[in-house]
């Protein structure tokens, strides 16, 4: 059942099949351990960079939960950010709204919404959860649960300019195009890195972003 104001049999053709995959397809809880080793992800950079695991070592990847916002306009629209420039950590970058479960955090739903709320001042009121995909390890040694929701259109978002520039909608038909997921590689820490790129208009989309975009549009349509 769809939640709010959303009514599924208004729903376009797109945002109706869309839909219809999530459920079959996504998770209906969080795969695995939150705390499991690196070598036991199936998804995440190491894909592309098999000794990603080895540099993280005996380590566990530290939990963080990310949400995948479709916002159900009639041609559905994925929601992002641009993280701030100030930041320490992956300035700049396009990023889902997101970020580490605190302990206090019931769920990695919660902990997404939560971040949400906090970065873009998206209400948890507009999503209604479809789903959840594989957990992802980053190569900077996180854990990230995707939840995929569905959002209702009508909000307005408040940016937190301590985390991020801004927020925009970049059409879902693109992201899940294949032929636009472009492999990319760059020196890092002095190792070279593989990734997925998906440049939009002004944006690019590359990195642990785009590997979960990749994710799920695998889960979805292979």
């Amino acid at each position: 059942m769809i939640e709010g104001n959303l009514v599924e049999e208004k729903f376009s053709p797109a945002l109706r099949d869309f839909v219809a995959l999530a459920r079959e397809k996504l998770y209906r809880e969080p795969q695995g351990d939150l705390f499991a080793h690196a070598r036991e992800f199936s998804r995440g950079d190491h894909m592309l960079n098999p000794d990603f695991t080895d540099r993280i070592g005996d380590n566990a990847p530290r939990p963080a939960a990310v949400l995948v916002p479709i916002v159900a306009h009639e041609a559905p629209t994925v929601l992002l950010t641009q993280r701030s420039k100030d930041l320490s950590t992956h300035a700049g970058q396009v990023a889902f709204p997101g970020g580490r479960i605190d302990p206090g955090d019931a769920s990695p739903l919660a902990a997404a919404l939560r971040e949400a709320d906090e970065e873009i001042g998206l209400p948890a009121r507009f999503a209604t959860p479809l789903g959840y995909l594989d957990s992802y390890l980053s190569g900077t040694g996180f854990r990230i649960v995707p939840v995929v929701a569905l959002i209702e259109p009508g909000f307005t978002l408040t940016i937190n300019p301590s985390e991020v520039d801004e927020a925009f909608e970049v059409p879902l038909s693109f992201l899940m195009a294949r032929e636009n997921h472009a492999r990319h590689s760059g020196m890092w820490k002095g190792v070279e890195r593989h990734f997925y790129a998906m440049p939009f208009e002004k944006r690019n989309i590359w990195g642990a972003t785009a590997g979960m975009i990749r994710n799920l549009y695998e889960k979805l349509y292979e």
